[in-house]
C-alpha cells in the first residue's frame, strides 16, 4: 500500500506506477536522506513534537538501514517510490510505529530538495579536488618547458613565439576559474530548505535553524516556498560544468592536433592512447576524442534541465523529478574525465624540436621585427607597412626575416642595424616578452608560483 494512499478508492495503474517511480536513481541519495532524517528526527523531540524514546528508535533504526545500504544488503523496490518512501517503509518495518512519526512536520519535497542539495554540496569538492590535481599537473609540465619555443596561434594560424609553458598555464588559469566558479555556487546553496514543508511551512514548533546547523548548512532558506522550488544550486554546477568540460574540450582538440604527423609536438604515452583494427601504424588520441565528445553530453545535461524548469509555477511540480538524472550524469562525466585527462597528460611525452621547428616558420617574429623599427624612432604603423613588405619579399625569396642580410633589409629602412638579428631570434623575441603575463621565463615561473599557491591553499 502507498504511503499516499489514503485519499484513493483504486490502486495506481501500472504504467504509472513505472512512470512515477524515480528509486531507479534517486536511490543515490540514500545517505543524503537518512542523514537529513536523523537531523530531523532529533529535532523533533528536542523540540517536544514526538518523544525522546521515539526518537531514538528512529536514530538507531536510520543507522541500521544506512549501515545495510553501504553494505549491499537492502534492495530498494518500485513499490514504494523513491528513497524516501524506501528508506521510511523500512524503519517503519523494522521499528514499528515509532517509524511512522518520523515524517512530521516535513514533506517529500522539503526531504527531496534537502537531499538534492546535500548531494550537489558534497560533489562540488570532489571535482574541484580533481580539478588541483590537473592543474599541479600542468605546473609541474610547465615548469619544464619555460624555454621551449612553440608557435602561438591566432585563427589556427602562426602569430608570435611562445613558450610550451605558457601555453599549458593558459588552461591552468582557465581551470583555477572553473575552481572558483565551484566555490561560488557552493557558497550561494548552503543554505538549508528542510522544514519548508510541500511548501508553506508548518504548524508544529519546529527549530529549522537547528536542523540547519547539525547538517553543516550556514542558515535554513528564508522562504518556504523557495525552499521547495528552488534549482538554482543545480543549474549553477551543471553550468560549471559545462564550462569545465568546454576548457577540457577545447584542450582535447590542441592535444589531438599535436599529436597529428603534421605537428608531432607531443606523442602520448601508449596507457592513454588507443589502436586501429585495420591499420597497424594507427595511435589515436582517444582519450582526447572522447573527452571532447563527452562535453556535448554535459552541455545537454544543462539544457535539459534549464528547459524542466523554465516555465514551473511555484512551487514543486513533479517536472522538478527530472532534475536527478542530468546533474548525476554531468558529475559522473565529469569526475571520469578529469583524473584520466591529468594522467594523460602527466605521462606524455613532449618534442620540443618539433615545436621549436614550427617556430621558425610563418615570420612569428614579424611584430618584433616592427617593434624593433618603432624602437628606432620609427611610428608603429609605418614599421607595420615595411614588415609587411619585408614578408613579401621573404616569399618571393624563399627566406625567413632572420634569413635576410642586413643590406636586403635596408633597402626598405636605414633603421636597420646588425643589432636587428638579436631582434628577430625566437628565442629573444620569447624571453623579452616580460609583460606581465607574458611567456618571457620570470613571468612563467610567477605564475607557476601563484597557481601553485592557489592548490595549497585548497589542500590543507
Amino acid at each position: 500500500m502507498k504511503l499516499w494512499s489514503g485519499r484513493f478508492g483504486k490502486d495506481t495503474d501500472a504504467l504509472v506506477n513505472e512512470l512515477n517511480a524515480s528509486i531507479s536513481f534517486d536511490q543515490r541519495l540514500y545517505k543524503e536522506d537518512i542523514t537529513g532524517s536523523m537531523a530531523h528526527a532529533a529535532m523533533l523531540a528536542d523540540r517536544g513534537i514526538i518523544s525522546r524514546e521515539d526518537t531514538d528508535a528512529i536514530i538507531q533504526g536510520l543507522r541500521g538501514i544506512l549501515a545495510d545500504a553501504e553494505a549491499g544488503k537492502i534492495a530498494f523496490t518500485a513499490d514504494n517510490e523513491d528513497i524516501h518512501m524506501n528508506v521510511e517503509a523500512l524503519l517503519t518495518a523494522r521499528i514499528g510505529e515509532a517509524g511512522k512519526r518520523l515524517h512530521t512536520a516535513r514533506s517529500r519535497n522539503d526531504q527531496v530538495a534537502l537531499d538534492f542539495r546535500m548531494y550537489v554540496r558534497e560533489q562540488i569538492p570532489v571535482i574541484t579536488g580533481e580539478i588541483l590535481g590537473l592543474m599541479e599537473v600542468l605546473c609541474r609540465q610547465a615548469g619544464k618547458y619555460q624555454t621551449a619555443v612553440m608557435p602561438g596561434y591566432t585563427h589556427l594560424q602562426r602569430a608570435q613565439p611562445i613558450s610550451f609553458a605558457q601555453h599549458l598555464l593558459a588552461y591552468a588559469a582557465m581551470f583555477r576559474r572553473d575552481v572558483t566558479r565551484l566555490e561560488d555556487c557552493a557558497e550561494r546553496l548552503n543554505e538549508c530548505p528542510l522544514g519548508s514543508g510541500a511548501l508553506a511551512g508548518t504548524t508544529y514548533p519546529i527549530d529549522r535553524h537547528q536542523t540547519a546547523k547539525a547538517l553543516g548548512f550556514e542558515a535554513p532558506m528564508g522562504n518556504s516556498l523557495d525552499g521547495v522550488s528552488d534549482r538554482d544550486y543545480a543549474l549553477e554546477l551543471l553550468s560549471a560544468l559545462s564550462i569545465l568540460m568546454m576548457h577540457l574540450s577545447r584542450f582535447s582538440e590542441e592535444i589531438i592536433l599535436w599529436c597529428s604527423w603534421e605537428f608531432k609536438f607531443i606523442e602520448l604515452d601508449d596507457a592513454y592512447a588507443t589502436g586501429s583494427s585495420i591499420m597497424p601504424q594507427k595511435k589515436n588520441p582517444d582519450v582526447a576524442e572522447l573527452v571532447r565528445g563527452k562535453t556535448g553530453r554535459v552541455y545537454g545535461d544543462l539544457m535539459s534541465l534549464l528547459t524542466v524548469m523554465k516555465g514551473l509555477p511555484l512551487a514543486y511540480n513533479k517536472d522538478m523529478q527530472e532534475d536527478k538524472e542530468p546533474v548525476f550524469d554531468a558529475v559522473d562525466t565529469v569526475e571520469m574525465c578529469l583524473p584520466v585527462f591529468a594522467a594523460m597528460l602527466d605521462t606524455m611525452t613532449v618534442h620540443t624540436d618539433n615545436m621549436r621547428a614550427a617556430a621558425g616558420k610563418g615570420f612569428i617574429n614579424a611584430t618584433d621585427c616592427a617593434d624593433y623599427l618603432t624602437k628606432k624612432g620609427m611610428p608603429f604603423r609605418d614599421a607595420y607597412t615595411v614588415v609587411g613588405q619585408l614578408v613579401a619579399a621573404c616569399g618571393q625569396k624563399g627566406k625567413t626575416l632572420e634569413e635576410l642580410t642586413l643590406e636586403e633589409l635596408r633597402e626598405v629602412s636605414d633603421l636597420f642595424e646588425s643589432d636587428v638579428y638579436d631582434a628577430l631570434n625566437l628565442e629573444n623575441c620569447m624571453a623579452l616578452r616580460g609583460s606581465y603575463g607574458g611567456p618571457a621565463v620570470s613571468e612563467t615561473k610567477r605564475q607557476i608560483e601563484e597557481i601553485t599557491a592557489f592548490i595549497k591553499a585548497r589542500s590543507k
